[in-house]
């Protein structure tokens, strides 16, 4: 019997051996399993035998696919040598030969073999490139499975760190000379492509692996932080005591921790760098390829799902998981800046930065909760209520979620800013630090956003418009310049508070096209709702008493004024650059072309175009009826004096400067434009009383002077006299009233001409009249009025 091998010195063993044996045989009773942990050794001892010589085999045959091309390429260097001696006996030939003979081998052979040459040269460069490449990629590929195979090299060890980032070096060698390659010799895109396709299996292997030991490391750190500390009652307040397993490392844990992240942030830059090339990237274009931080992305995962646990006790209370992500955000953000950038500096990754990173990925977690978890309870609560209340606490729920979604993200917003590096004005940027970036997945729920908001807010504002007293009271705030120029009642700077809300509220979604979807779906209907109620107390006063009553006349002019002046301050709104960059970018870029885009622009006046065009001809429209409404009550009043055709024959009547028919007119016509002048706008009482004077000048032209009636001498200083005290009415508006009756101002002027110059003018015809300052009267009129005075 062979005698028994006494077991070996427990100092002998490994650290490894060690633990190994303390862990599986920590009491007595454990010895019992010693057969079956004998058996699973040798079971695994097989396997890995098994694998190395599988290994084996996959060296000796790579090693011989290497040798069969260092063959070839052995060979074509042989036939690059043998051309290049031809080449160089030709040349001696060549000296050799007479001046004739030299001219003629340069004019015929000479191209010929310097084309011979180029492509001799294009074969060696490419072969010496080939093999460059064919080694380098070898490396890559022995270097990734020997940092694959643990069990050859000590878990942890530096030889493991230095293999893997040996392989990191020689990738990026050989991303150098792809890149060089791809960009001067485009034709070799069949080497680019093979080589491509060994690296990415290469990578394939490696990113895995790599990630996977980067979560171990974070276990052993005691990485996701104990939550406990997080959800005090008070998660607004930064707690002093939180621990922070990154600031609490120590010498050999910190060295391996560090190198692990550099290794992970240069294998994702070597990732980007192999992307933009593939892509025909450009500097400076690294935004399409931006992915999230790898490393930062293994930090936020185990926080999130252990913060999820509090989430699902919190979903009737969604302040407490804002208040807890953004307490988790805020305690742990120095640490990016201290700690971790400097390693992404190192790692020579452009565009990082780790306390944006981090912002995004814990936004972006939490967005991800919302859609999967809050908002479809928010949705069904819409969909399912039926009664007014149920509706209307379902509709307040959704409005006190978004108004959390903005606040929590102007707060992570504000720690982001404080880095200085990003520009929260770009659109991509603000999606990946916004939680209501949920919208652009979903524009169906920014849609029901809208509909909600524009349904509170023309609840609230129906109740103060429904108020009378807001509609006669004017404001008087200062600091609003156009509000003494337009005169608005009341209730116009309480409809631009609502208006004004909803556009700070689409400020806050973080996509251009989204917000011009909101605002098209939110604003343009309560501008359209308050256009309408302007509308209806118009048509209400004019149905009532045809606006023959002065009440109705400043009721009219109070809403012209509250329409104007909406005009203008919307005017002046869309000469912001949050409404120019509108015009530009409505458009969703992920939508196909010719799909139905309810925030397409409908023209060049922004996104309030068609409210613009609306409030002008409503302004408009109403101007002329104010215009219209104060010469129908002018004609009435002077249809005598305009029939009474003997009055231009008879004799003036010294006492009166003016007929007494008319009196009674030109007081109505002063009384109701005192009226409109006290209560509209200095602007639209301008045009209306321009208009007004204009169709006074056409009627009195029409109904007197082209009615074939005869004026004597007396008749036309009678005439003259009239027209006098009517100018008078507008002379307190402008300095030459005349000039806004010009066919009544150049018919009096025919009328003065004596009779000779009457004749000698109509005999001339048209000079003469512009020779006499007649511009607006036809020759056919200006005859027609010469022919109507009479001299005795």
């Amino acid at each position: 019997m062979d005698a028994i091998k006494p077991l070996p010195k427990i100092s002998s063993f490994s650290v490894s051996v060690s633990n190994f044996l303390d862990e599986s045989f920590r009491e007595a009773t454990d010895l019992s399993q010693s057969p079956a942990l004998v058996s699973d050794l040798r079971t695994e001892i097989s396997e890995l035998d098994q694998r190395l010589a599988a290994l084996n085999r996959q060296l000796e045959s790579g090693l011989a696919a290497h040798a069969s091309f260092s063959d070839r390429v052995g060979g074509l260097i042989v036939g690059v040598n043998a051309k290049l001696a031809d080449l160089s006996s030709s040349t001696c030939v060549v000296r050799s030969a007479s001046v004739g003979g030299q001219e003629h081998v340069a004019g015929e052979e000479l191209p010929s073999l310097a084309k011979e040459v180029a492509q001799v040269e294009s074969v060696r460069a490419y072969a010496e490139t080939a093999l460059k490449l064919d080694t380098l990629v070898g490396e890559i590929e022995d270097a990734v499975m020997s940092s694959l195979n643990k069990n050859l090299i000590t878990s942890r060890s530096s030889s493991f760190q230095e293999v893997r980032l040996y392989a990191i070096k020689t990738l990026k060698k050989t991303e150098e000379i792809l890149n060089v390659v791809a960009r001067r010799h485009p034709r070799w895109a069949r080497l680019v492509s093979v080589v491509d396709h060994r690296v990415d299996r290469a990578l394939a292997m490696l990113r895995p692996h790599a990630i996977a030991d980067y979560r171990t490391l974070l276990s052993s750190l005691g990485w996701p932080p104990q939550l406990s500390t997080l959800t005090s009652p008070n998660l607004d307040s930064k707690s002093e005591d939180v621990q922070n397993p990154l600031f609490n490392m120590e010498g050999n844990l910190k060295s391996q921790y560090c190198g692990n992240f550099h290794a992970m942030c240069s294998l994702q830059g070597l990732q980007l760098q192999r992307k933009a090339r593939q892509l025909g990237s450009h500097k400076g274009e690294n935004v399409l390829f931006h992915q999230p931080l790898w490393a930062i992305e293994e930090l936020v995962n185990p926080l999130t799902v252990a913060s999820q646990r509090h989430f699902t006790k919190w979903s009737e209370k969604p302040e407490f998981i804002f208040a807890l992500v953004y307490k988790i955000t805020r305690d742990y953000v120095d640490s990016m800046d201290e700690l971790l950038q400097p390693l992404v500096d190192e790692a020579k990754l452009a565009g990082y930065s780790c306390r944006e990173e981090w912002v995004s990925a814990m936004v972006s977690s939490l967005s991800l909760y919302l859609v999967k978890e809050i908002f479809p309870i928010y949705v069904g609560q819409l969909n399912e209520a039926n009664a007014a209340d149920l509706c209307s606490e379902a509709k307040n729920s959704w409005l006190h979620l978004v108004d959390l979604m903005i606040s929590f993200d102007k707060r992570v917003q504000s720690l982001v800013s404080q880095s200085g590096i990003l520009s929260l004005q770009e659109d991509w940027n603000l999606l990946r630090i916004s939680s209501l970036s949920v919208f652009c997945d979903r524009p169906d729920w920014l849609d029901l956003w809208a509909e909600i908001e524009l349904d509170e807010r023309l609840v609230k504002l129906k109740v103060e418009m429904d108020y009378d007293r807001n509609w006669t009271v004017k404001v008087q705030d200062e600091l609003i310049s156009t509000s003494s120029v337009y005169r608005p009642p009341i209730v116009s700077s309480i409809f631009l508070q609502h208006l004004s809300s909803i556009i700070e509220r689409s400020k806050s979604v973080p996509a251009i096209y989204l917000r011009a979807r909101f605002l098209r779906l939110a604003a343009s209907p309560t501008i359209q709702k308050f256009l309408d109620g302007l509308l209806f107390r118009c048509q209400e006063a004019e149905g009532l008493t045809a606006l023959t009553e002065n009440n109705d006349l400043i009721k009219v002019s109070n809403s012209i004024n509250a329409g104007h002046y909406i005009e203008s301050v919307l005017e002046e709104w869309c000469e912001d650059v949050f409404f120019l960059e509108m015009g530009t970018g409505e458009h969703n870029p992920q939508e196909a072309p010719g799909v139905e885009n309810v925030t397409e622009p409908s023209d060049s006046e922004g996104i309030f175009g068609d409210e613009f065009e609306k409030l002008e001809k409503f302004r408009l429209e109403w101007i002329n009826k104010l215009s219209v409404v104060v010469l129908r009550g002018f004609d009435a009043r002077t249809r005598d004096y305009m029939k009474n055709r003997k009055q231009w024959q008879e004799k003036r009547d010294k006492e009166w400067t003016v007929s007494r028919a008319l009196v009674g007119a030109l007081d109505y016509l002063q009384g109701k434009t005192s009226i409109i002048e006290e209560n509209l706008n200095k602007a639209d009482f301008t045009a209306m009383w321009r208009s007004l004077a204009s169709e006074i000048d056409r009627l009195f032209f029409n109904s007197i002077l082209m009615a074939n009636v005869k004026f004597s001498s007396d008749g036309v200083e009678r005439f003259k006299e009239d027209m006098e005290v009517l100018y008078g009415v507008f002379r307190a508006w402008c300095v030459r009233p005349e000039g806004f009756f010009p066919k009544l101002s150049e018919s009096l002027t025919v009328l003065k001409m004596t009779e000779k110059q009457e004749k000698d003018g109509l005999s001339r015809g048209g000079k003469w009249l512009h020779e006499n300052g007649v511009r607006y009267l036809s020759e056919a009129e200006a005859k027609k009025v010469a022919k109507s005075r009479v001299f005795s």
